[in-house]
């Protein structure tokens, strides 16, 4: 969900049609400064707010005990069944409900552990062992996972690790006494196994592997463009008033070629369609979304999550990136989880978008925007209208996005330069965004995030209670030029967002063949990706790892040729009308070479369609471009309504349809018959050159190819 849900879109759409007339032309008239001004003002009614509670009510993002025991209950279930992937995402979802602090969270960790060993994902395993030994596993259950550390590090052929491991798991045996009980007889007898086994591979170890070959052959040479970060050397920036900025081969390409290697300057995941796991209806959900199956940070594929330690919502590859999160960007989200679910992908993208930046570099453009300095660097100024042409001499560096030096780099400067098309958007949409984003800043005053927003080092520089001097329905200065910020990144969205896609099974396959669909993953800005206009017949394809994008040429680009993307709407996939109403959102006309030549080639079947009737009187063409049609033939004084002609042509059209029913029904006399009475019609009004009279001709021969031979 791009947008915000029915429900809020509907609340904003009634006070848009309720606001005075010159409220709302104001309004639509307002720059992004004023505009969020003016949102201040009108977010303040009780209606909005209640809708607002009961939407995030809805979306369940906090830490739920209860719920965790439920998860971990059914994940036991699933493994008792042997079912060990559904049981992995169950017990990690359990861990995502637990405390951090809680002991609960550390089963949680080592059931998973027994899940991942059945799935001999090895390595995963120790690190969910780690985590649950870390979290105060309970002592007199660990003696079991310890031995499954053991065979863990076995299987990987860590002998002298596994022998170590062995001889812990020995000792706290000894020292917890109660050797005749049945869980320690099993206990004992597993280690036997093991030290069996350790015995064996000691004595006969495995050859050690060679070293695989190259199989791919020698890498590809990159070589880095001195002015574009992550482009190759073989492109160049440009610009011009009708293309804006763009890329530009500057020498001659190959296909397959790398051309641009770019990591997202922020991205998002969409928690997508869920995935059903099990039919049973519960009061907690256990489908699976893409909010289950991918780092929330890195976008990598889970097989063990790290929860939050805040919500139950964010989950993590590694400590790594969940710390990497919590410092740059989560531990402002964190509490808003269900604000932001509510309020869609693209209120998220604004906020992280500005807090990955760091509000010094936000407020810097976003004063430097309000005035008419053309030095982006200049902190007392600002720059002018973006879609300005750069002054002739400038070089890149006049081109908007660059920095003193003219370089172009995948920066928040280049972000904050990606056009918001402010005068395009409607008035409504505007409307939508501006109290949306307000929405989100009064909330993170509310909730006493001022200061970890303005990177101070404590939140508690800023009073949660509400005072005299600073209101929750009065925004302070600083988180106005946040939310104008968003308000800005939100426009630029509608034109410049990146979809992350990757390749999901649709279902079981049926032996060989398995169904897959692209779906879309996460949405992000790669300021230098946006730079590629769009084509519906592109000479690049764009591929994804992770949050990283690779732009490699699909053909041979000569030198001096356009750089292009295809935004989505490609000729291979629908016709010219449709993707030119698909291209609309985007607020340009596309002329790439696909439209223009299906647009030509339509032209001409329009003007052929015009001028193939002929009389028929003398069967000569008709002319004239009203609705009267006259013979061209000056001896004969004939003529016809365009409308009359037209109408015989749908006639004839519906016979023709009949005919190829028949010849379906393997009825081919019957439909020779037809085609041939059809073919002496048409030979009356239109002429030898009509396309449906080459039609008729090949439909003749299809049914004599089906008829029937005499007996």
């Amino acid at each position: 969900m791009a947008l915000p849900g029915p429900e809020w879109r509907g609340l904003l759409a009634r006070r848009w049609a309720e606001l005075d007339p010159p409220l709302r032309e104001r309004l639509a008239a307002a720059s992004l400064h004023d505009a969020v001004r003016l949102g201040c003002d009108l977010l303040r009614t009780e209606e909005e707010e209640v809708a607002l509670v009961r939407l995030c009510q809805r979306v369940r993002t906090g830490k739920e005990p209860e719920a965790a025991s439920f998860y971990r209950e059914q994940g036991n279930r699933e493994f008792g069944h042997r079912r060990y992937q559904m049981a992995l995402r169950l017990y990690s979802k359990a861990a995502s409900h637990e405390l951090p602090s809680s002991p609960e969270v550390s089963v949680c960790f080592a059931n998973r552990s027994a899940a991942l060993f059945h799935l001999e994902h090895f390595e995963v395993c120790l690190e969910d062992i780690a985590r649950a030994e870390s979290h105060g596993y309970p002592d007199r259950l660990l003696p079991k996972v310890l031995l499954r550390k053991a065979e863990c590090l076995l299987c990987l052929g860590r002998l002298q690790d596994a022998a170590d491991a062995l001889s812990v798991v020995e000792s706290k045996i000894h020292m917890d006494g109660l050797m005749t009980s049945p869980t320690h007889q099993t206990l004992l007898k597993k280690l036997s196994q093991l030290k069996v086994k350790l015995h064996e591979k000691e004595r006969c170890p495995e050859p050690a592997q060679e070293a695989r070959g190259d199989m791919q052959g020698k890498s590809e040479i990159w070589e880095e463009n001195d002015g574009i970060s992550g482009a190759s050397s073989s492109l160049s920036l440009n610009f011009d008033t009708e293309r804006g900025r763009h890329l530009v081969a500057s020498q001659d390409i190959m296909p397959g070629q790398s051309l641009l290697k770019e990591e997202a300057f922020v991205s998002v995941l969409c928690p997508g369609e869920s995935l059903p796991l099990q039919d049973s209806e519960t009061a907690w959900d256990t489908r699976v979304t893409n909010a289950d199956l991918y780092c929330h940070r890195c976008l990598r594929q889970l097989l063990a999550s790290v929860p939050c330690r805040g919500c139950s919502y964010a989950k993590y590859c590694s400590q790594d990136c969940a710390d990497m999160a919590w410092e740059q960007y989560h531990r402002t989200e964190c509490s808003l989880g269900a604000l932001l679910l509510t309020l869609g992908v693209f209120c998220h993208v604004a906020l992280r978008t500005v807090l990955l930046a760091g509000f010094a570099e936000v407020n810097r453009l976003v004063e430097w925007s309000h005035s008419g300095d053309k030095d982006p660097h200049n902190s007392k100024a600002g720059c002018k209208c973006l879609s300005e042409t750069p002054e002739p001499g400038a070089g890149t560096r006049g081109i908007p996005g660059c920095d003193d030096s003219g370089q172009y780099h995948s920066s928040y400067q280049a972000v904050f330069h990606l056009l918001p098309h402010t005068e395009q958007h409607s008035p409504e949409h505007k409307f939508l965004c501006m109290l949306s984003v307000v929405a989100i800043c009064k909330q993170l005053q509310e909730a006493g995030l001022h200061a970890a927003v303005l990177n101070q080092e404590s939140s508690e520089q800023w009073p949660k209670t509400k005072t005299s001097e600073q209101t929750s329905d009065e925004l302070s200065p600083e988180l106005k030029t946040v939310a104008e910020a968003m308000l800005r990144h939100m426009l630029q969205l509608q034109c410049n967002a990146q979809a992350i896609t990757v390749m999901q099974e649709l279902g079981p396959g049926d032996g060989a063949v398995v169904n897959k669909k692209p779906v879309r993953l996460a949405t992000a800005f790669f300021p230098v990706l946006s730079l590629l206009n769009h084509s519906c017949c592109p000479n690049t394809s764009v591929s994804f790892s992770g949050t990283a994008a690779t732009v490699r040429a699909s053909q041979p680009i000569p030198r001096g040729q356009e750089i292009f993307h295809c935004y989505g709407p490609h000729q291979c996939r629908m016709g010219a009308a449709e993707r030119q109403q698909l291209l609309r959102q985007y607020f340009f006309e596309c002329h790439c070479r696909a439209c223009l030549d299906e647009l030509e080639s339509d032209v001409k079947s329009v003007v052929s369609m015009r001028n193939s009737f002929c009389c028929p009187s003398c069967q000569a063409p008709m002319q004239g471009e009203e609705d009267l049609l006259c013979c061209s033939n000056e001896a004969c004084a004939t003529s016809v309504s365009r409308e009359n002609l037209s109408r015989r042509l749908q006639d004839l059209q519906q016979q023709i349809k009949k005919a190829l029913d028949l010849l379906r029904d393997r009825k081919a006399d019957q439909a020779i018959k037809m085609l041939l009475k059809c073919q002496m019609d048409a030979g009356n009004f239109l002429s030898p050159e009509h396309l449906l009279m080459g039609e008729m001709e090949d439909h003749l021969a299809q049914g004599s190819g089906r008829k029937q031979p005499d007996t």
